[in-house]
């Protein structure tokens, strides 16, 4: 899982400004809905570093902000926050401007959740006889670092040869029907989806929130199909990043591509209107696997096998063939033996760039764990997420060796879950939501 591989505008840069009022509609900021002192109590508990109806301190991390608008979604260039909300949808109404309505409704909504602001009234508004327009569990709590990234699935264009939508036509050809890999032991309720959001932030409530007030939002349309919480980011989106570890205990995404990485990211990660479809362009494609680790036979494994397996060291994370953790990988230097001494069926050897024909893929997964299945063993693992311009080029190849070939993923990892999402280009700055004539997401694709 260690080596597949400018900041994405305002959207990658934390700010204290938010959209001009008359962009969306929005409630009070969390901070400042509680107690009579309002926007007065809100402040002074920002500036001591505290707040009073959430958690008793806040981090710098908690305290960042991003930007709803830009040339591209946030959530994706971003740098990786430590926790994960994931959601895929099936979309249950045949009306398209139904459709077309909840994709205004969650590009409002995103705008004023990522801000650090409630929906609608808030919990201290409205009428006391409706349900409160925001779920309030993330009163009082800061905006995080929220990002909200939105895609479209198969689904959506043609779903069990029906177009519901008038669709079929602007499907890309590069959202493919993802293919079975030799060793997945997919479940259907953890496959596929018609629309899907991630929501990440640095505070697992607040990416709850997001999720649980998107969801309530799609009533009548949309309904959740699977949904995934993840922690402890499993790869790094920025230089500033450190690399972190999987639940394997290795370092995890050392050659992922970088946001600073210009030139890759132009070539490997952004869609153009040359690839075919002209509404994608600024956008990109988002691959889902949940893959569970079994952890008990993983444990019981030697070091020097362990390390064999995956072609670094557990420690320092460096390539066998030696030097640090960000050494480029000698794949020919021999051992004693005269073998080479990074495994040629070692994941190292396989998910590496130079295995691939140069392809790189931006990755932002997470670990996960679901407690413990019918037997006492642990339900965990990583659930791998990953933007690429192209998933037939870059990740179909990549995955085929690796299901096949790598002797850690064949033995010691088994794919639960597998989706695949077309990730539409962002909403430009400057653009308004409220209103039928507003932009949203995806807004290219109807038009």
């Amino acid at each position: 899982m260690n080596d597949t591989s400018s900041p994405e505008h305002g959207a990658t840069a934390p700010t204290s400004q938010q959209p001009d009022a008359g962009e969306t509609r929005r409630g009070p900021s969390r901070r400042a809905v509680l107690g009579g002192a309002g926007v007065v109590a809100g402040a002074a508990a920002l500036a001591g570093g505290g707040f009073a109806a959430g958690r008793a301190t806040a981090s710098p991390m908690q305290l960042r902000q991003y930007d709803f608008f830009g040339e591209h979604q946030s959530g994706i260039v971003t740098p990786a926050q430590d926790r994960m909300h994931f959601a895929a949808f099936d979309v249950t109404t045949s009306d398209r401007d139904a459709l077309i309505g909840l994709l205004r409704a969650w590009s409002e909504a995103a705008a004023t959740l990522m801000s650090g602001s409630e929906l609608g009234t808030g919990i201290a508004g409205g009428s006391p006889l409706a349900p409160p327009e925001d779920t309030g569990d993330a009163t009082g709590l800061p905006a995080s670092g929220l990002t909200i990234t939105f895609g479209f699935g198969p689904g959506l264009f043609v779903k069990d040869g029906v177009d519901r939508f008038g669709l079929a036509g602007r499907r890309p050809a590069a959202l493919i029907d993802l293919p079975h890999f030799p060793g997945d032991t997919l479940q259907d309720r953890l496959t596929g989806g018609d629309l899907c959001i991630q929501a990440c932030a640095d505070d697992p409530q607040v990416a709850m929130h997001a999720i649980r007030n998107l969801s309530r939002l799609a009533f009548g349309v949309a309904s959740v199909r699977w949904a995934q919480l993840g922690f402890g980011r499993t790869s790094s989106t920025t230089r500033e990043q450190t690399t972190p570890r999987n639940l394997m205990g290795f370092k995890d995404g050392t050659r992922n591509l970088k946001a600073e990485d210009t030139e890759n990211v132009r070539e490997w990660l952004w869609a153009d209107a040359s690839d075919g479809a002209d509404w994608m362009a600024g956008g990109t494609y988002l691959v889902a696997r949940k893959l569970r680790i079994l952890a008990e036979i993983w444990d019981r494994a030697s070091l020097s096998e362990q390390e064999a397996l995956v072609g670094r060291t557990k420690g320092s994370g460096a390539p066998l063939s030696g030097g640090n953790e960000f050494t480029d990988p000698d794949f020919t230097r021999p051992g004693a033996d005269g073998s080479p001494l990074i495994p040629t069926d070692s994941h190292v050897a396989l998910a590496h760039p130079s295995a691939n024909g140069g392809a790189m893929m931006l990755r932002r997964g997470y670990n996960y764990t679901d407690g413990a299945d019918d037997l006492g063993r642990l339900d965990a693992g990583l659930f791998f997420l990953a933007f690429v311009r192209d998933p037939e080029t870059q990740f179909v190849p990549m995955q085929t060796a690796i299901s096949s070939s790598d002797a850690m993923t064949v033995e010691y990892v088994r794919a639960v879950g597998s989706a695949l999402f077309a990730v539409p280009p962002g909403v430009p700055a400057g653009a308004t939501l409220d209103g039928s004539d507003g932009a949203y997401i995806g807004q290219g694709l109807f038009t």
